[in-house]
C-alpha cells in the first residue's frame, strides 16, 4: 500500500472509531417557527429541487468522503447505487490518488451510476507547489473531473487538516489566484472541509467564476480530530499538540451560513445529522445541505443501507415542511428560524468584529 493509499485508508478507520467531533451541535441552535395550522397535506408536499443546474429529489447530497484505495471502492459503489436511486448528490474523497494514478477504481465507479449531481474533489493546497512536489495545473483538475464523471469539481480549502497532518502541505501563497484561473477553465465550487468560511472569504470568492461554495463549518467531523490519531500513532509530538490544540478550530457551519451575503448557490455542510438540520440550512439561505459521517457506517455495508438512512433524513425533511407550513421548498427557504445559544452568540461576535 503507498502512502497515499494508508492515509485515505487511516481517515477511514479513524473516523469509524475514533472520536472526531467537537461535541456541542450548532444546529440544535437553529429553531424553526413551528405553524400550528399548517394548511399543507402531507401527500402533496413537494422536496424536489434544482441545484447547480442539477435536478434532485430532496436538497441533499452526500458529501466527499474517501476514495484512492481498495477499501473505498465498495464504500463508493454502494453510496453511488444510493444516490442514483434516492436522487440526491455526490461528491467523492480526495482524488489525488487518482491524479497521480495510485488507485483509479474507487472514483471509475461512480462515473456510470447515474447519480444526478456528481462533485470531484481537488485540494487546493496542491494547486500551488508544496515541498518540491508540482503544482497542479487546470489539466489536471479536468482530468479529475473526467475520472468520476463530474458535473464540477470542488477545490477543497483543507489547511487546518495539512497544518495538523504529519505530511502536511502548508505552503498557501498563490492558491487563490490558482483558484481564479482554473475555474476559468474547469467548472468548480469551493468547498471546506470543517473549519468554516468568512463572510469576507466568500466576498473574495465572488466574481472569480467559481460556481458556488460549500461552507463545511465547524461541527461535525474535524479533520484537526483526525489527522490527531494519526499523529499520536506516528509519535510526532508536535503534531499531536497541534491537533488537540486545534481540535474545535473553525466557525459553526449555521454561522458561516447566516453570515454569508452572496448570489451564489450555497451548500450546507458540517454537523448535518438529520433532515430537521437539512430543513434548519435552507431556511437559512442555503441551497442544499450535505452530511458524510451520518452515511459512512451504511456506506461499508451495502447499498441498502445507504439508502434507509438517506429515507430518513428525507422523511425528516419532509415533516418539517409540514410543521413549517411549507408545500415546497421555495416556502421552506422563507420558513421562520430563531438563533439561540452558542450560535447566536457567534453570530453577535462576528457582526461586531465585521
Amino acid at each position: 500500500m503507498t502512502r497515499i493509499e494508508g492515509r485515505k485508508a487511516d481517515h477511514i478507520n479513524i473516523c469509524l472509531n475514533e472520536r472526531t467531533e467537537p461535541g456541542h451541535s450548532y444546529w440544535d441552535d437553529v429553531k424553526l417557527v413551528h405553524e400550528a395550522l399548517p394548511e399543507v397535506d402531507w401527500d402533496s408536499i413537494d422536496t424536489s429541487c434544482t441545484v447547480l443546474g442539477k435536478e434532485l429529489s430532496f436538497p441533499f447530497m452526500v458529501t466527499a468522503i474517501t476514495g484512492g484505495f481498495e477499501g473505498a471502492v465498495r464504500i463508493n459503489s454502494n453510496l453511488a447505487e444510493a444516490c442514483a436511486d434516492m436522487g440526491v448528490g455526490m461528491g467523492v474523497g480526495s482524488e489525488r490518488a487518482g491524479i497521480e494514478g495510485v488507485e483509479t477504481e474507487s472514483y471509475r465507479i461512480i462515473k456510470d451510476a447515474g447519480v444526478p449531481l456528481v462533485i470531484g474533489n481537488v485540494g487546493a493546497p496542491q494547486l500551488v507547489p508544496q515541498k518540491g512536489k508540482r503544482a497542479y495545473t487546470a489539466e489536471d483538475v479536468a482530468a479529475a473531473k473526467d475520472l468520476v464523471g463530474a458535473d464540477y469539481v470542488a477545490l477543497h480549502l483543507n489547511f487546518l487538516q495539512e497544518v495538523v497532518q504529519p505530511e502536511g502541505d502548508t505552503a498557501a501563497e498563490g492558491c487563490y489566484d490558482a483558484i481564479r484561473s482554473i475555474s476559468r477553465e474547469v467548472p468548480v465550487i469551493v468547498k471546506e472541509t470543517g473549519a468554516g468560511i468568512s463572510p469576507g472569504t466568500i466576498r473574495r470568492l465572488e466574481g472569480i467564476g467559481i460556481r458556488g461554495i460549500d461552507i463545511a463549518g465547524m461541527g461535525g467531523t474535524s479533520f484537526s480530530a483526525v489527522e490527531l490519531y494519526r499523529a499520536r500513532a506516528a509519535d510526532d509530538a508536535v503534531r499531536s499538540r497541534l491537533g488537540e490544540t486545534f481540535f474545535d478550530w473553525g466557525i459553526p457551519a449555521p454561522v458561516s451560513l447566516s453570515l454569508a451575503d452572496t448570489d451564489l448557490p450555497l451548500i450546507a455542510s458540517g454537523g448535518i445529522r438529520t433532515g430537521l438540520d437539512v430543513a434548519r440550512s435552507i431556511a437559512l439561505g442555503a441551497s442544499m445541505a450535505g452530511a458524510a459521517a451520518p452515511l459512512l457506517e451504511a456506506a461499508a455495508e451495502s447499498a441498502d443501507a445507504v439508502r434507509k438512512v438517506l429515507t430518513i433524513i428525507r422523511e425528516e425533511l419532509k415533516a418539517a415542511m409540514l410543521l413549517t407550513g411549507s408545500p415546497d421548498i421555495s416556502s421552506l427557504s422563507k420558513a421562520g428560524a430563531v438563533i439561540i445559544g452558542e450560535t447566536r452568540q457567534w453570530i453577535g461576535g462576528m457582526k461586531e468584529w465585521m
